[in-house]
């Protein structure tokens, strides 16, 4: 049998990183890889100009979709037409089988084909609200790091990419051969594609109230101690109904959501240092037990404390 064919898609002004991730996977020769036949196709014609200020030059045009195994759209610029050309091409490759990847926001030409139709489907999780009120029609989850649905498969931004295409690798060639590559990578061998993204959600920042941005600043220094709506608001010699609703000014949800939030982000860091076990994490952190942190590690990120902490020890 030849060997499989990925075609990667490169347009002009594309990151040189999103381009690279489906390469480093699938393009780099080394003695434990299966062969592939890989081809960068360019979307436009003549030389690609990257974001990044050089430009390379692709030895395909669309011409080089043709006879592709798996096609991959590294990314794409949001607001920009897809030509029609392309959407031709994908739409031909579909209905004739070919598995088809939108890391990042290529998985706005996978919708612009019309290819996620009625499907599940992710994307980088800032973009995620455009997305949705682009195409309603796909149904879109922008918590999670890789869908797979039928022969389409998209994951979310940067790194996710790389997981994209690791369980792609596994998924022809076994977990054996994929971890190799993992760890020629440097990375964790498998992210589940159902782990959360690692997005860091900011407080929202306001001018309005800045005694109680200073409450806010001393709970996060003390977040091993007990902290409660009633406390809080006496505090600040506040109403529970009055404090609640400058509260939710400030912050944009309530003061359980707030905190668990909080200590979520300071369990991450603990847990990032290594320094600590799963039970002094959850002491710090204002958890109280190692199995509340667990509950609410795994509600949020969809892994527990321990794997977080490995992948992030890889």
């Amino acid at each position: 049998m030849s060997p499989p064919v990925i075609a990667v898609l490169a347009f002009q002004h594309i990151s040189p990183f999103h381009l690279s991730v489906p390469c480093v996977v699938f393009g780099d020769a080394h003695p434990d890889m299966p062969a592939f036949t890989l081809r960068v196709c360019a979307v436009d014609a003549g030389p690609i100009r990257t974001s990044s200020g050089f430009s390379i030059a692709c030895d395909y045009g669309l011409e080089g979709l043709d006879g592709a195994d798996i096609i991959i759209l590294p990314s794409w610029q949001v607001g920009r037409p897809v030509p029609d050309a392309l959407v031709q091409a994908l739409q031909q490759a579909s209905q004739a089988g070919v598995q088809i990847v939108g890391l990042c926001l290529g998985a706005y030409v996978l919708a612009e084909a019309g290819l996620l139709d009625g499907r599940n489907a992710t994307t980088h999780w800032a973009y995620a609200e455009d997305f949705a009120s682009r195409y309603p029609q796909v149904r879109l989850d922008p918590a999670v790091l890789y869908v797979e649905d039928g022969p389409l498969l998209t994951s979310a931004g940067t790194a996710a990419g790389l997981d994209c295409c690791l369980h792609l690798l596994r998924q022809r060639y076994g977990a054996e051969l994929a971890n190799g590559v993992a760890r020629r990578l440097v990375v964790p061998p498998h992210r589940q594609g159902g782990q959360a993204q690692f997005i860091a959600q900011p407080l929202p920042v306001s001018a309005g109230d800045a005694r109680l941005a200073a409450l806010l600043d001393w709970v996060r220094a003390n977040l091993a101690q007990t902290h409660t709506l009633d406390s809080l608001a006496a505090r600040m010699a506040m109403s529970r109904r009055s404090f609640t609703r400058h509260f939710r000014q400030l912050t944009g949800s309530t003061v359980g959501q707030w905190l668990v939030s909080e200590r979520l982000r300071y369990s991450q860091r603990l847990l990032e240092s290594a320094e600590y076990s799963v039970e002094q994490v959850a002491a710090l952190a204002g958890f109280g037990s190692a199995a509340a942190l667990r509950h609410h590690f795994r509600l949020h990120y969809g892994v527990s404390p321990m794997q977080w902490q490995q992948n992030f020890q890889a």
